[in-house]
C-alpha cells in the first residue's frame, strides 16, 4: 500500500485509536488529533499529536494541512444513558466540528474523507420489535431516527453527499453498528453495553449481582473493533462512495450478551433489571448484503472471542482502579 499522510481526528477515543494505531502499523504518516487523550494505548500510535478543539476552524485548517486522506471520527457522543440525555450538545459540538472539517478539507485540498456515521441514523418505526427484519442501506428514508445523535449523523451524511457534489470531495461513509472491544471507554456514563456490562460483571462479588438495563430482551448486533478498522480501510481504499454497513449481523439479547460476560468471568452472577433505565430501540440488525458485495468484507472476530479480549482488559482496569483507592 502506498504510504499516504493521514489524519485521524478523534484519535484519543476508542475506535479512533484503534484506526490510528493500525494506520501507523501500516508505515504511513498518521496525524492524530483530538481535545483528550484517554491514554489506554501505552506506545505511540501516531507520527504527529496535535491537542485541539475542532469546534474551532482554524484548528481544523491547521489538522488537515498537507494531509491526503481524513478519517474523521471526532464526535460528542456515548452510550445510550448519553445519548438520552444529551441532545443540544451532541448536536452543537459534532456539527461544528463536521461542518468544520469538510469546509477545511477543501480549503487544503484533501484527496479523500471518511466520515463515521452510525446505525443510530435508521428509523424507529422499523426497530420496534427484539425480532428486528436486518437494516439495509436503503432504509434510512424516509428519516426518523430515535435520537437527536441518530440526526446530526444522517444530517452529516447529507452534507457530504452536498461537499461530494458541489465541490467534488471525495466522500466515504460507514454506518458503525455497536463496535466493542479493550482499549475503549469503560466508566464514568459513556461507555456502551459491552464495556458497562464487563465492567459491572468485573466489578461485582463472586457470587454477586448486576443491574442491567431495560428488561434484557432488546437485541442488538456488536462487531469487534479488530474487524471494524480492517472493514474502515477497505473503504477508505475502494471506489465505493455511498453510506455503508460496517456491523455485524449476529442478533442477541443484551440478556444473551450479559450471559456471555458472566461465563468468561466465571463468577456466579443473578441478573437484575432496571425497568425506568433508558434502553433505546427494542430490536436492532445490520443487514451486510451491500458491504459483502462491495468490499467482499465481513466479520471474522465471534462475539465470544471479542468478549474474551474486552473483558480481561477490563478487568484489569476494574483492577487497576481499585489500587488506585
Amino acid at each position: 500500500m502506498e504510504e499516504k499522510r493521514i489524519l485521524v481526528t478523534g484519535a484519543g477515543g476508542f475506535i479512533g485509536s484503534h484506526l490510528a494505531k493500525k494506520l501507523y502499523e501500516d508505515g504511513h504518516f498518521v496525524r492524530a488529533a483530538d481535545i483528550k487523550w484517554d491514554g489506554y494505548f501505552e506506545e505511540p500510535y501516531y507520527s504527529e499529536k496535535l491537542t485541539l478543539d475542532l469546534r474551532d476552524y482554524k484548528n481544523c485548517l491547521e489538522a488537515t494541512k498537507d494531509i491526503d486522506y481524513v478519517y474523521h471520527l471526532a464526535a460528542d457522543m456515548g452510550g445510550i444513558g448519553y445519548i438520552t440525555k444529551v441532545g443540544a450538545d451532541v448536536m452543537h459540538n459534532s456539527g461544528l466540528m463536521n461542518i468544520n472539517m469538510l469546509q477545511a478539507c477543501v480549503e487544503n485540498k484533501v484527496d479523500r474523507f471518511f466520515f463515521s456515521s452510525s446505525a443510530c441514523v435508521y428509523p424507529e418505526f422499523k426497530q420496534l420489535d427484539e425480532e428486528v427484519t436486518p437494516l439495509k442501506e436503503e432504509d434510512a428514508i424516509p428519516a426518523q431516527p430515535d435520537s437527536y445523535y441518530g440526526w446530526e449523523k444522517l444530517y452529516m451524511e447529507k452534507m457530504c453527499e452536498a461537499y461530494k457534489k458541489d465541490y467534488g470531495l471525495a466522500v466515504r461513509i460507514a454506518r458503525y453498528h455497536n463496535i466493542f472491544g479493550p482499549y475503549g471507554t469503560y466508566k464514568r456514563g459513556k461507555e456502551k453495553a459491552p464495556a458497562a456490562l464487563c465492567r459491572k460483571v468485573a466489578e461485582a462479588s463472586n457470587p454477586g449481582e448486576i443491574i442491567i438495563w431495560g428488561d434484557g430482551k432488546q437485541t442488538r448486533s456488536f462487531l469487534y473493533i479488530d474487524d471494524c478498522v480492517r472493514g474502515t480501510i477497505m473503504l477508505m481504499e475502494s471506489d465505493y462512495d455511498q453510506p455503508l454497513n460496517i456491523g455485524s449481523d449476529r442478533l442477541v439479547t443484551i440478556d444473551e450478551l450479559a450471559d456471555i460476560i458472566i461465563k468468561i468471568s466465571g463468577k456466579e452472577i443473578t441478573k437484575k433489571y432496571d425497568l425506568t433505565a433508558p434502553q433505546g430501540v427494542r430490536g436492532r440488525n445490520a443487514d451486510l448484503t451491500l458491504v459483502k458485495k462491495v468490499l467482499g468484507w465481513e466479520p471474522k472476530v465471534s462475539l465470544e472471542e471479542g468478549l474474551e479480549k474486552t473483558y480481561r482488559w477490563i478487568e484489569s482496569m476494574v483492577m487497576k482502579d481499585k489500587e488506585k483507592r
